[in-house]
């Protein structure tokens, strides 16, 4: 069971290449079932939206950007999203007891993924692979 980090999910979104094809090769491999992504990147996507809104500097620009943030919630009415519930906000509270330091996005992805002994694709190695327990891997490479 896999759940999928933001910068992962956005690859699909922007289709950037040569990830999207190494990243879509390797989803083949495995049953929609076992891919999941997770409220928390909807937060990050949706904030990011909000910051394209919040910018734009005419007509045109507010249109394309609430497209993206139209586009992002269709996105995600496709997916499983899991969330973040009372058993990941106690992995989290203890990776913070714990000192574990990446971001808090990341480190709630981490808790939820711990919380269901799930591996988290993303490009982040380097933050992801400093919290204990958790397995990793990048499915862009």
């Amino acid at each position: 069971m896999f759940i999928l980090d933001t910068d992962h999910i956005a690859i699909l979104q922007w289709r950037t290449q040569p990830e999207l094809s190494h990243l879509q090769q390797r989803m083949q491999r495995h049953s929609p079932a076992d891919l999941h992504y997770t409220i928390v990147s909807f937060h990050e996507q949706v904030m990011g939206a909000n910051s394209f809104i919040n910018q734009a500097r005419n007509a045109q620009g507010v249109q394309r950007s609430y497209q993206i943030l139209e586009n992002i919630q269709n996105d995600y009415a496709q997916w499983q999203v899991l969330p973040f519930d009372q058993v990941a906000s106690s992995v989290f509270d203890s990776l913070r007891s714990q000192k574990v330091r990446i971001g808090t996005m990341d480190l709630r992805i981490a808790a939820i993924a711990l919380s269901r002994n799930m591996t988290v694709l993303t490009r982040n190695l380097a933050d992801f692979g400093r919290v204990p327990g958790l397995q990793v891997q990048d499915w862009t490479i």
